[in-house]
């Protein structure tokens, strides 16, 4: 059996062998809820990012909040480092498992507790999935705004821990934005709850604080999320250019002319034409890019915002202009937006999805400097991403059979990340830091913020034991990295100026 080595490197204690920990999760959960045979637990070995992988020697699957509390408190117990899960969507090693330490899935929280139509709101476990929060509040013309692409499969729960966003982010905001309250276990087994169904909570808003948290501060078993009413209207423009780089000053135009859209999307060319034979969404497949701008609210506000939309595309260089005609082909446009990931597979065997956030003004910079990179790594990349707020998703195609593909993919995407920010953007937009990101956290990030960032984790989970060796990275790490650029001139930082 694999030891179970202590995450906080105290010796005092004696490390416990799996077969310890698998006999106390079964004194504490049913048997069918403790896997720990490989055929069992090897469909937990990583998320939606298959770069990492480990096989985590058992999972444990709680039915009720009290399994929750007694897992949580036989992990401090024992010392074992623990790994909640959501639907396992993330892409950014977020729910990686450890492996030495107990995979804990959330997928059978799965309860819509309470629709309140009145206030407004509702209450699901975080098994959820985020479309079936909409599906359930739309009988009573209410909705859940934030849609990962995702949506259809992702979980609420996961949206918390990624702060997750969507297509609709722009206008309506990201998780953070739409949860109103959350309750958690913490490692210690207690039942807290954060934030509150009235307009503000007394005392610190550690709602904020423990939404994009990534599983390092607690285990969520219950949402309060915020509904609003559906729009009586919306449609879509999509806006042709002859390049990436006019498609991006049109983003900064719109936004410059006081135009807040519901969504403003863009794809390059490669992603236009990766997408429009899986979807077949009427893309304008000749263009070198393209926006989905969408309007929303009643008939009269729609019409007039989707003509001065029109108006600064136009004044921006667009090539062409179609307008969606009814709801069939609106939802047609976003089809195919919303399916440009699964898309790559049909293209390449592999693809590096990544998350980086820049200022809306560097756009056209950015992305001109990501088409140069793809000579220099040899590897190709489509854009497809949030414009309106600036969160690139860069998709790099690469072939894992390959080795070396691999490792440029990793190169291409760091390289990425490090423009962003050094053109004063962020590492990541939604997705998350997990695995992924973590070497970048010490370019963006000096050692005494990092030194902050942990000490919060300390006050929620003093012993280290959730979601351990992610997100924040260690002063070795980031000393390692730094000599790696120094030494290693294939990897040294990006230089704009050559952009």
């Amino acid at each position: 059996m694999n030891s179970l080595v202590e995450p906080n490197l105290s010796h005092t204690q004696q490390p416990f062998s799996a077969k310890q920990v698998i006999d106390a999760l079964h004194a504490v959960l049913p048997a069918h809820c403790v896997l720990h045979r490989e055929e069992d637990t090897r469909p937990y070995e990583c998320d939606g990012l298959s770069l990492y992988r480990a096989l985590p020697p058992v999972v444990a699957l709680p039915e009720t909040e009290e399994q929750v509390i007694a897992v949580l408190r036989l992990c401090k117990r024992l010392n074992v480092p623990l790994v909640a899960r959501g639907a396992g969507t993330g892409l950014s090693g977020g729910a990686l498992p450890h492996a030495q330490g107990v995979l804990m899935g959330l997928a059978k929280f799965n309860r819509i507790r309470r629709i309140d139509p009145a206030s407004g709101t509702a209450v699901v476990e975080p098994g959820v999935r985020n479309l079936a929060i909409s599906e359930a509040a739309a009988p009573y013309g209410l909705y859940y705004a934030p849609d990962p692409s995702s949506q259809i499969a992702c979980s609420i729960g996961g949206n918390v821990a990624e702060n997750s966003g969507g297509v609709h982010c722009l206008k309506y905001g990201l998780t953070v934005h739409n949860v109103l309250r959350v309750r958690v276990v913490t490692i210690d087994g207690e039942v807290v709850e954060l934030g509150s169904e009235a307009p503000d909570a007394p005392g610190l808003d550690l709602l904020s604080v423990f939404i994009g948290s990534e599983g390092m501060l607690g285990v969520v078993t219950e949402i309060t999320v915020k509904l609003i009413p559906k729009p009586a209207c919306a449609q879509v423009i999509m806006a042709s250019f002859s390049s990436a780089e006019a498609a991006g000053q049109a983003v900064t135009d719109v936004i410059a002319a006081g135009i807040i859209p519901a969504g403003l999307e863009m794809m390059d060319r490669q992603a236009v034409q990766m997408v429009e034979p899986f979807v077949n969404a009427g893309y304008d497949v000749s263009a070198q890019a393209i926006l989905l701008c969408e309007s929303d609210g009643t008939a009269e506000e729609v019409a007039h915002e989707i003509q001065h939309m029109e108006a600064v595309f136009r004044k921006a260089g667009a090539t062409r202009l179609q307008v969606s005609r009814d709801e069939a082909e609106r939802l047609r446009f976003w089809a195919g937006r919303k399916n440009a990931f699964p898309a790559a597979g049909r293209v390449s065997p592999d693809y590096y999805c990544m998350d980086g956030t820049i200022p809306r003004r560097h756009l056209a910079r950015v992305l001109g400097a990501i088409e140069q990179m793809e000579d220099e790594f040899g590897l190709r990349c489509a854009n497809v991403f949030h414009a309106g707020d600036g969160n690139l998703h860069p998709l790099i195609l690469f072939d894992s059979n390959k080795p070396d593909e691999v490792e440029r993919a990793e190169k291409f995407g760091a390289a990425i990340l490090e423009l962003c920010v050094q053109v004063g953007g962020t590492l990541t937009g939604e997705h998350g830091v997990g695995m992924e990101k973590i070497n970048q956290m010490c370019v963006q990030f000096t050692r005494d913020e990092l030194d902050a960032f942990l000490a919060v984790k300390r006050a929620f989970d003093p012993p280290g034991l959730l979601n351990p060796e992610k997100v924040i990275p260690t002063l070795a790490r980031c000393a390692e990295y730094g000599k790696m650029h120094v030494h290693a001139g294939e990897m040294s930082f990006p230089d704009l100026a050559r952009f």
